[in-house]
């Protein structure tokens, strides 16, 4: 039997009850049997009655609770909009962080793949061999990220940045190992090519005697020029023939200059320097025989061949390293030791040889050998002698006081003059008699007699090396010339040039000296080549281009010296105070007119006293000369409104001043000329008649050197108007001293 469906008699209770369902479920619960009552009884009107009511009853309550607690109300109603705004604000802040942190994350990635990818390249490089630009990369990678995000301890990346600043030496490790192991498999393949490169340069030369001797068939007079002489050698021109590169053999020198860059860029190159000798120093021991083995044992010449071809491939490699790598060339002990132990080995093997033939073979095999090093020996010895007395030359200069050489004795004095070619200009019966007073100076430094001993010295050891023996003189003479040209040019007289900068006069004049005496010197150096050179040389002058690079200078240590002695005289003129509306006349000439002569005094009688004397007339005269337009522009001056008579007498005091101590010099006749213009102008100045400038006749025979357009400038600044001092009475203050005012 069905439960019976619950019934109201009153909705307004049920409404209540509905209404405070604590959840939806209830609501509905409640709500549905309500409305079905309603629907069955036909009291729809009634629920809906109750409903209206029940919301009056709300409404009125909630009007009642604004009216009794309005203030509160408020309070809660803008509290509660307070909070909603601030959770709008913090969720805005809470996405704007997430973002920034997404940023600087992404940042940071991006960074550090940045230095990833610069160490990736790095190694990469490395893969191919490419191992200067890999340390160049290296370098990069730590200025441009490593360093400064190392520096900043709280950057993202600083872990990843020290791990790898660490790493950076072993990969420089690796980079220095790799390229090493690639230059020594190039010293293995140089090693194993040394017979082939001496066989082929000994072919080489064997096929200039073929040539030679056919060429001496036509021309008989031909047969009177050896191999490797100046004619022989220009007729051959045609015919040249690279050892080093052609279709028998190739020597790539690549990995070589691999190494000495990279070792260059680790700041290596010294040790280099001393592992490549060491390598060449062992392979040198490798294809030498030992000094107990008879290379002729089996009575024939191939282990003496083999050992010559050895030998002048090896030379023949050292010269061309030399040529490509200066930095790196081996020291001659090497060609000396192989020498010393070929001669060695060849003499004791010498003993046992019973055979006519054989040693006719021997003999050959030994002068194909000189004829085919000769030239290679002496190029490279003239190399040697150029690098040792560059570096004499450099010390020499660098080292000079530039300042006159002090001689205390006679001996002394011999000894300078014997090593040097110096000509004194003391007459000859001081030279030779104790009349001389010593100790006196020199006019050069010490610089040019230590660089005279080393110029007598390189030719000595140029003479020396080709005194016997040696066959292509013309070639002796012309590098010779070069030689002494390099050193006295690029060295001697460029490092006298670079200090004119100077700003010391006394250094100044003292290079100019040294300039005159190496320009002699060069002169003398070309009269000896002359008279030293081969007969067979050709005819004619020898110059040399240093002479001229002297000559030239000096002209250049002439102008440095006129520029600071004019910029002192700029210097003492500007400090001239003239008063040109002065209210009194002068009593004295002026302090900077007191000065500038007495600063040309001095350093005509001291400073410049060791110049040549036409040299010290120029210096006067361009001074001079200096001195009176940087006077004359005084007056001249815009700033100069007018000038009173006073100021007048004041400028030509000091004019008279300068053309008296101009009198009393040297050559006056000639240095007084540059006075005339400045002291016509005060003439003009002084004058009653300023008319007589307009007038020509008169202007020629007065104010001639006067400028046509400073004159009438100057007498429009005159004026004959004198301003009287003003005089104070003498108790004019008295009364305010003691407080009467």
């Amino acid at each position: 039997m069905p439960r019976k469906a619950p019934t109201w008699d009153d909705y307004d209770s049920a409404v209540a009850q509905i209404i405070l369902a604590p959840s939806d479920s209830d609501f509905l619960d409640q709500l549905i049997p309500v409305l079905k009552d309603a629907t069955t009884s036909s009291r729809i009107g009634l629920l809906a009655q109750s409903l209206s009511q029940y919301a009056e009853d709300r409404e009125g309550d909630i009007e009642q609770i604004g009216l009794t607690k309005h203030e509160e109300f408020l309070g809660s109603v803008n509290q509660l909009q307070k909070v909603r705004e601030g959770t709008v604000a913090l969720t805005a802040e809470i996405l704007d962080l997430n973002q920034q942190n997404i940023t600087d994350v992404s940042n940071a990635l991006e960074e550090s793949l940045k230095i990833l990818r610069a160490v990736n390249n790095a190694h990469e490089l490395i893969r191919k061999k490419e191992y200067h630009r890999a340390l160049k990369s290296l370098e990069d990678l730590q200025n441009e990220h490593l360093i400064p995000t190392i520096q900043n301890k709280y950057a993202t990346q600083y872990k990843l940045a020290d791990m790898i600043q660490r790493s950076i030496p072993a990969s420089q490790k690796t980079i220095s190992e790799s390229v090493m192991a690639d230059l020594n498999k190039w010293f293995l393949e140089v090693r194993e090519k040394s017979q082939l490169l001496g066989e082929i340069a000994f072919f080489a030369t064997q096929q200039r005697r073929e040539r030679q001797k056919k060429r001496a068939e036509v021309n008989e007079y031909l047969k009177n020029f050896k191999l490797n002489s100046a004619i022989e050698l220009v007729f051959d021109e045609s015919n040249e023939f690279d050892v080093i590169d052609n279709e028998e053999n190739q020597i790539d020198f690549t990995p070589l200059h691999k190494a000495l860059h990279t070792h260059d860029a680790l700041g290596q190159v010294d040790k280099f320097r001393v592992e490549y000798a060491a390598t060449r120093r062992q392979q040198k021991d490798l294809i030498m025989p030992s000094s107990s083995e008879n290379i002729f044992a089996g009575g024939e010449d191939e282990t003496l061949m083999g050992l010559l071809e050895n030998v002048a491939g090896f030379a023949i490699i050292e010269k061309a390293t030399v040529m490509r790598a200066p930095s790196i060339r081996s020291t001659i002990d090497l060609w000396d030791s192989m020498c010393q132990t070929a001669i060695r080995v060849i003499t004791k093997s010498l003993q046992e040889v019973n055979d006519a033939d054989l040693l006719v073979k021997i003999k050959m095999n030994i002068a194909l050998f000189i004829e085919t090093m000769e030239l290679t020996l002496f190029y490279k010895y003239a190399e040697l002698l150029r690098r040792r007395f560059g570096e004499d030359f450099q010390e020499i200069v660098s080292t000079d006081d530039y300042m006159p050489m002090a001689i205390n004795t006679r001996d002394e004095y011999q000894k300078v003059v014997d090593v040097t070619w110096f000509v004194d200009d003391k007459p000859a019966e001081e030279l030779v008699y104790v009349s001389r007073p010593f100790p006196c100076v020199l006019p050069f430094s010490q610089m040019y007699p230590l660089c005279c001993i080393d110029i007598r010295n390189l030719l000595n050891q140029f003479l020396i090396f080709t005194s016997e023996h040696f066959h292509h003189p013309n070639v002796v003479d012309e590098t010779l010339r070069k030689s002494l040209d390099e050193l006295l040019t690029d060295i001697v007289c460029q490092s006298l040039v670079e200090r004119l900068n100077s700003q010391y006069l006394g250094q100044i004049v003292q290079i100019l000296i040294n300039l005159e005496h190496f320009e002699t010197a060069c002169q003398v150096l070309e009269q000896i080549l002359i008279r030293e050179r081969s007969s067979t040389s050709a005819g004619g002058p020898i110059t040399l281009k240093a002479t001229e690079a002297f000559r030239s200078n000096k002209k250049a240590a002439e102008k440095r010296i006129f520029e600071l002695v004019n910029s002192k005289i700029d210097d003492l003129v500007d400090t001239s105070d003239y008063d040109w509306t002065a209210t009194s006349p002068p009593i004295e000439t002026s302090n900077y007119m007191q000065t500038l002569t007495r600063y040309l005094s001095n350093i005509m009688n001291s400073t410049l006293l060791g110049l040549p004397r036409e040299i010290k007339g120029l210096v006067y005269f361009d001074a001079l000369s200096h001195a009176a337009n940087k006077i004359l522009a005084l007056p001249l001056s815009p700033d100069v409104k007018k000038i009173n008579p006073n100021g007048v007498a004041a400028m030509a005091l000091d004019v008279q001043h300068l053309s008296k101590f101009v009198g009393g010099l040297e050559n006056a006749f000639m240095l007084e000329h540059n006075l005339d213009e400045l002291q016509q102008t005060v003439a003009l100045m002084q004058t009653e008649n300023h008319d007589e400038f307009f007038d020509i006749s008169i202007r020629n025979k007065k104010f001639g050197r006067v400028d046509a357009m400073n004159g009438p400038i100057l007498l429009e600044k005159l004026t004959q108007t004198v301003d009287t001092p003003v005089r104070t009475a003498p108790l004019a203050n008295f009364s305010s001293r003691f407080g009467l005012r």
